[in-house]
């Protein structure tokens, strides 16, 4: 039975199998958004969710029989800890509000894909090692805006209180300007003042109009080139790293299984070639008796 569960376990239809699962699960989650078509088809649907689930638990089953006499060694990888309580959590008592909570759990299911996906695990692999060294950057970013936030304050809080009114204001449109998003008409606003450009229909804020163009070019262009060019290529390094890592990583899980598994018939070859030997003295002492 345990050798039977792990080979199923091990083949490419039942992996397959479990693929299309989880593609189906992605669009019956999808098909529910749909509330005149998902309740005039609620039965037929229920159904499916129920097959989808079965599948599910039957891949856990089978997964933890193949373990043998250590059944718990199914859950030392994270994956499969993830796999069991997203099929755990179906069986808990939902209904009424908490409808919507179920519907999530089944959303979840969805991110199965990345572990039946060996490609979409590396990267999420990746993504996980870059996580410390992104917290750096983000820290670094921080600073950047703070620094920046506070000159902003200083410099346009009169001419531009739309966005530089105090602190925190600066902070969200430094956010605006590091995404590129119509940065250039914050700019526009603190080179020509505020009752020449950008303030139609807000002219009452418009209090102290003072336009001040080389400083205000030399403030934008600066944090523009620091905040997205620098710091994101800077992120994207970070994930390249990763990206290496999981993949060395791979490569040396891969070698160590191919490595065990030429062990495993380096020593079946061992022993056939020592009872061939043991049969041979066999012959040849049978042969002087």
């Amino acid at each position: 039975m345990v050798k039977l569960c792990k080979e199923v376990s091990e083949s490419k239809w039942f992996q397959n199998s479990v693929t299309l699962a989880i593609l189906v699960a992605g669009v019956l989650v999808g098909i529910a958004t749909y509330s005149d078509f998902s309740n005039r088809h609620e039965a037929i649907l229920e159904i499916l969710n129920k097959i989808i689930l079965g599948i599910f638990i039957i891949e856990i089953v089978v997964k933890i029989i193949a373990e043998g006499k250590k059944p718990w060694m199914y859950f030392t990888d994270g994956w499969n800890i993830f796999d069991f309580i997203i099929v755990a959590a179906a069986f808990l008592p939902f209904g009424g509000s908490s409808v919507a909570i179920l519907r999530l759990l089944r959303l979840l299911r969805v991110l199965k894909l990345i572990k039946a996906l060996p490609k979409l695990q590396m990267l999420v692999s990746a993504l996980l090692k870059s996580v410390p060294s992104m917290g750096y950057v983000s820290i670094l970013l921080g600073l950047l805006f703070y620094i920046y936030a506070v000159a902003g304050v200083f410099f346009f809080s009169e001419n531009d209180p739309i966005h530089f009114k105090d602190l925190q204001t600066s902070m969200l449109s430094l956010f605006r300007i590091v995404t590129l998003e119509d940065w250039t008409d914050i700019m526009y606003i603190n080179m020509f003042g505020c009752e020449n450009y950008g303030y139609d229909g807000n002219m009452d804020l418009c209090i102290n109009s003072k336009g001040v163009s080389s400083l205000s070019i030399s403030y934008f262009v600066s944090f523009v080139l620091i905040g997205t060019m620098i710091f994101l290529n800077l992120f994207i390094g970070v994930i390249m790293n990763g990206m290496d890592e999981a993949k060395a990583e791979m490569l040396l899980e891969d070698r160590q299984q191919s490595g065990s598994e030429a062990t495993n018939i380096e020593d079946i070859e061992n022993k056939i070639s020592e009872l061939q030997e043991l049969l041979s003295l066999y012959k040849v002492q049978q042969k002087k008796g």
